[in-house]
């Protein structure tokens, strides 16, 4: 592990974090979190199961893209949230198969549904399915606390890829701190 990111991690305690077991509410939450702040996702989090009840592929496949939307994101996510509801709902895609495959064939599975990145796929990784070494390049949260972390004006993917491989094996534990670090 990093010297410097282990003083911060004593000086820090444990840090809490919010693991959504389920993959299919993972996923919704994950395809909400893009490009938006933590308090925006929570709110409209929030007003998905006052409104929906349990987010499950079943109950959301029966929604329609405008009750979605009017939670609070933009039409496209809510039309690849109830494309994806729909897809899995009709067995055309199994989430318990990413249980039995490597993180890269998680997220290389994932990619193959519409509106599925890289990031939305290794936020999975780390939040639901709790693989240990996710460091995500495409998370500006993770950069921004390498770069405070490290009195960095900026970083390139190849500062960052050296980071990434001294966190190794257990760059999650890394990504939880570091998101905690950007936001302090």
């Amino acid at each position: 592990m990093d010297e410097i990111l282990g003083a911060a991690m004593t000086r820090m305690g444990k840090v809490e974090r919010v693991i959504i077991p389920d993959l299919f509410a993972a996923l919704v939450y994950a395809i909400i979190g893009q490009l938006i702040s933590v308090k925006a996702v929570h709110t409209i989090w929030e007003r998905m199961q006052d409104q929906f009840g349990e987010i499950t592929p079943g109950n959301m496949s029966m929604q329609n893209a405008d009750d979605i939307q009017k939670c609070g994101m933009t039409m496209k996510k809510a039309v690849t949230i109830l494309n994806i509801s729909q897809t899995i709902e009709q067995g055309a895609f199994s989430l318990e198969e990413l249980h039995d495959l490597s993180d890269n064939e998680v997220i290389q599975k994932l990619m193959m549904l519409k509106g599925i990145g890289r990031w939305t796929a290794e936020m999975m990784l780390i939040n639901s399915m709790e693989r240990r070494d996710i460091v995500s390049w495409g998370d500006i949260a993770i950069r921004r606390g390498m770069m405070k972390l490290y009195g960095l004006s900026s970083i390139t993917k190849e500062q960052f890829e050296q980071y990434r491989r001294r966190y190794s094996p257990l760059g999650s534990i890394a990504s939880i701190y570091l998101w905690t670090i950007s936001f302090e």
